[in-house]
């Protein structure tokens, strides 16, 4: 394999005043963990990669299936039956070599978050469950990282940026997680692929902009209707 530079790789962020030789250099200092290697997870884990985050970590204990390729677009049909932390590891290292990456196939919970999220700078949640969302936002609030929500449905969606800085958290928006029965699924609903490839670039924008220390919208949920094509940004 042909060996470049960091500059040469990374030269078109570099570029950027805003980010420079000093914030590509926070990009490849950074420890991101994503929570859920699936539909947000995916393009979450595709813009992190290629813009050198240097430590990367993957919580999922799910495997691939045939009807998650028309959105979970790291993984491919020689995936099927594959665990979801494999397919989307062996992704990374071959799209971005330098990048170290840790996989976890299991499944959160009160006994092992504190512990799986220690030694990260900033969390992503791309879980599909709102068990899941709760747990990670109350330890992110505990252990004071930022957290990176989106959430997905349909045509539907929806991105914040948690905890940063001290700022206001899931349960300041929604104190107490809906009756699952309320809750409409994609596995009932469906998803249209491009979704959470618009909301999963736009989490991973925000984490970027977290640890090269660029501004970041905190206390707003942004709404995305791509049925009507509607962006609407909600202060809390």
């Amino acid at each position: 394999m042909e060996k470049h530079s960091a500059f040469d790789r990374y030269s078109r962020q570099i570029f950027i005043n805003e980010i420079g030789i000093e914030g590509q250099q926070k990009i490849m200092a950074a420890k991101v963990l994503v929570i859920g290697a699936g539909g947000l997870g995916s393009p979450v884990l595709q813009y992190l990669a290629a813009a050198g985050i240097g430590n990367i970590g993957i919580v999922d204990f799910d495997h691939v299936e045939i009807h998650n390729l028309n959105r979970q677009v790291i993984h491919t049909e020689k995936s099927i039956h594959v665990d979801k932390v494999k397919s989307a590891s062996a992704y990374i290292e071959e799209l971005n070599s330098s990048i170290k990456v840790t996989g976890l196939m299991t499944k959160i919970s009160t006994d092992n978050v504190d512990g799986i999220i220690a030694a990260y700078d900033v969390v992503v949640d791309g879980s599909d469950n709102f068990n899941t969302r709760y747990l990670v936002n109350d330890a992110c609030s505990r252990t004071q990282k930022a957290l990176v929500y989106g959430s997905i449905f349909a045509f539907e969606g929806q991105m914040a940026v948690f905890n940063y800085k001290g700022s206001k958290q899931l349960r300041d928006l929604f104190p107490e997680p809906p009756h699952p029965e309320d809750i409409p699924t994609c596995d009932q609903y469906g998803v249209l692929g491009p979704l959470p490839g618009i909301i999963g670039s736009m989490m991973a924008m925000q984490v970027l902009k977290i640890v090269t220390d660029l501004p970041v919208d905190f206390n707003k949920l942004t709404l995305v209707d791509t049925y009507l094509w509607r962006f609407t940004t909600i202060e809390f």
